[in-house]
């Protein structure tokens, strides 16, 4: 469940922060797409704002298996809606409660939540206080605390679905607690803790959306791809998930859509993450014939999961015929779909040998590709 119904207003910014573009897409949209990367999530519920719903739909487009629910006037209100929505809906086993305002979420900090689930009720993810902490009285310094027992909470938080249920329906509806552990331990149950994560802070102020601007990427990475697949006759043609009409298509294992391919192997190359054939043997039956978008969705799921994004795309064919040019636009929107940027940050060429070669000679089309991916 992602706890999106706040106004921000602490932000200053014209809609509600949840919403306001981080890093180039909708703030709400960043850990609802870590969520629905993640293998062990089943469903996304969203709490928004009344009246939210469309600017809700606009972030999450694209992402599939999601729920809306309107929250209340508080957090826990929210919550408690949320989570009435689900009893409603048959219930789960496990659940994750995440706040919209915290984006950078890492497939690693959901693992670690999970896994806790196995031993107690609930965990959190905590970081430790790094800096001197003191109390304040009349405005003035007091003692220094002593910060070896303090701990920063972040969320999400993971509960037993039964327990976190049940606690809300025994806590005052009036009542607003910041965050759901709080009631979990006020009701005598343990919470487990595990080690968060430095990128999964909170976004409050409008300053921290202008710090983001310039801290959000920590590391740039490239990754390059090539591949080469003979034209035969009675076979279709594949490019960048477009069938094209031709008198003859690509021969391969699966669709043999080359640039989908090269694309494929420069996105793996960006994370090591080995090639297309470590991931989509050529042996296994069960990739013949198989669409190439499904590689290139592979790809892009296993780049999410080590909280990094896709910045842009550079990619060249290399063949005699058919004609690019009249396709190419069409090629470009279905790439910048698969990958979830914008257009312009798609490019796609074409270019010839001057007859010399195998695709000179249109025995075969080659393509490679160029991908930069930012980690968090």
């Amino acid at each position: 469940m992602i706890v999106a119904a706040g106004k921000g207003e602490r932000a200053s910014q014209d809609i509600p922060k949840q919403y306001v573009p981080v890093a180039g897409k909708p703030m709400l949209r960043h850990s609802a797409q870590s969520l629905a990367d993640h293998p062990m999530i089943d469903r996304i519920w969203i709490v928004i704002g009344d009246g939210q719903a469309e600017t809700a739909k606009k972030a999450m487009s694209g992402i599939e298996n999601y729920r809306l629910v309107t929250g209340g006037d508080t957090r826990q209100q929210s919550v408690s809606n949320g989570l009435a929505a689900i009893t409603a809906g048959g219930g789960t086993d496990h659940i994750l409660v995440h706040d919209a305002a915290r984006p950078f979420l890492a497939a690693s900090v959901i693992d670690r939540l999970l896994d806790a689930l196995d031993a107690k009720p609930a965990a959190i993810p905590v970081l430790p206080t790094v800096d001197t902490t003191i109390r304040i009285e009349n405005g003035l310094a007091a003692e220094t605390l002593d910060r070896s027992g303090l701990w920063r909470v972040q969320t999400p938080q993971a509960f037993h679905f039964d327990k976190l249920v049940e606690v809300h329906q025994q806590t005052e509806k009036s009542a607003d607690a910041s965050d759901d552990a709080q009631l979990i331990r006020a009701c005598g149950y343990d919470v487990a803790i595990v080690e968060g994560d430095d990128q999964l802070r909170k976004f409050t102020t409008r300053q921290d959306f202008a710090d983001a601007a310039l801290t959000t990427m920590i590391e740039i990475r490239t990754g390059s791809g090539f591949d080469v697949h003979r034209l035969a006759a009675g076979e279709d043609l594949w490019l960048g998930g477009l069938r094209i009409e031709h008198d003859k298509g690509l021969a391969g294992h699966s669709d043999a859509d080359v640039l989908l391919h090269a694309l494929t192997d420069a996105l793996l190359g960006a994370i090591a993450a080995g090639d297309i054939g470590d991931h989509f043997p050529p042996s296994d039956e069960k990739w013949r014939g198989v669409a190439s978008d499904v590689f290139v969705g592979h790809a892009v799921s296993l780049i999410r999961q080590k909280g990094a994004t896709v910045h842009n795309v550079d990619m060249t064919l290399i063949c005699e015929e058919p004609k690019i040019k009249p396709h190419r636009e069409a090629m470009r929107s279905n790439i910048a779909a698969m990958l979830d940027i914008e257009i312009d940050r798609v490019s796609l060429k074409a270019t010839t040998t001057e007859r010399l070669g195998f695709t000179g000679r249109g025995e075969g089309i080659a393509a490679q590709a160029t991908v930069t991916v930012g980690l968090k």
